[in-house]
């Protein structure tokens, strides 16, 4: 069955099936158009979601001490530090609440997992955006209708700093890349280089990128070359410590329980 581009539009190919969650025969189809790869229409996702953290997930918490790092090398060279922040699939909410620890006005979003490390700092329902930034950490690998999800996104920012594995083109065979994901059958999306820059045409945005696994669509005109300087950790590790912002640990203590942090 010919299933169209879920970016592009156009037909794309059969071309693997593959074992999820180790009992679904799952069929992969490429687009020869703009390189993007999808999984049929994935109806084991209230199983695969039972548990929205992975089991095979062992490196949650360093990703997001990582990511934190690099996220704030990027505020602090493109965007404004003063502004307000959305983490779109948010998780568990600890990268809202190393963020906020080190001096950012961010919230969270996500319609899966439990808040537990920043409660009280969700997206408010009646919240219309004009979020100085988005981050999507992880996220775009699990839409399911990609599009639609990513134009939700660009209602709270214009600007997504983003996370998710090129693919290449032609693409490897799913017993050949991990990022398949088959284990936990929560990726159903593969993005390459082609496919994100026909969503930033489409929206009439800049993209830019490390070239593997960092992003960023924004109205900002920047090269790839620069985002990937700013993107080193190293560059990040040296922005703490050279700027380093007050935390708001103290006020969201106080927003929380009415009452005064000690020192």
């Amino acid at each position: 069955m010919t299933e169209k581009c879920k970016i592009c539009g156009l037909a794309t190919v059969p071309f693997a099936k593959a074992t999820v969650l180790d009992q679904y025969q799952v069929r992969y189809s490429r687009c020869d158009s703009c390189g993007f790869v999808q999984t049929e229409t994935p109806f084991w996702l209230d199983e695969a979601y039972e548990r929205p953290i992975t089991t095979s997930d062992i490196g949650h918490i360093s990703r997001n001490v990582q990511t934190s790092v690099l996220t704030r090398a990027v505020i602090r060279s493109l965007f404004n530090g003063q502004g307000r922040f959305v983490d779109y699939g948010g998780g568990w909410g600890i990268f809202v609440r190393l963020m906020r620890d080190t001096g950012y006005d961010f919230y969270r979003f996500d319609k899966y997992a439990e808040n537990i490390f920043a409660k009280g700092f969700d997206l408010p329902e009646q919240d219309v955006g004009d979020f100085e930034l988005l981050t999507a950490y992880e996220v775009f690998e699990h839409l399911v209708e990609p599009r639609a999800e990513i134009a939700q996104m660009l209602t709270l920012s214009k600007s997504i700093l983003f996370s998710t594995r090129l693919i290449s083109m032609p693409p490897p065979m799913p017993n050949e890349w991990w990022y398949y994901g088959c284990e936990h059958g929560q990726h159903v999306s593969f993005f390459s280089r082609q496919s994100l820059e026909a969503i930033a045409r489409e929206h009439q945005l800049n993209f830019v990128t490390n070239g593997s696994s960092l992003h960023l669509f924004t109205p900002k005109r920047l090269s790839s070359r620069l985002f990937k300087l700013i993107t080193r950790y190293r560059v990040g590790q040296v922005w703490d410590i050279v700027a380093p912002r007050r935390s708001l640990r103290s006020e969201d203590y106080h927003v929380l329980t009415g009452l005064e942090l000690d020192s």
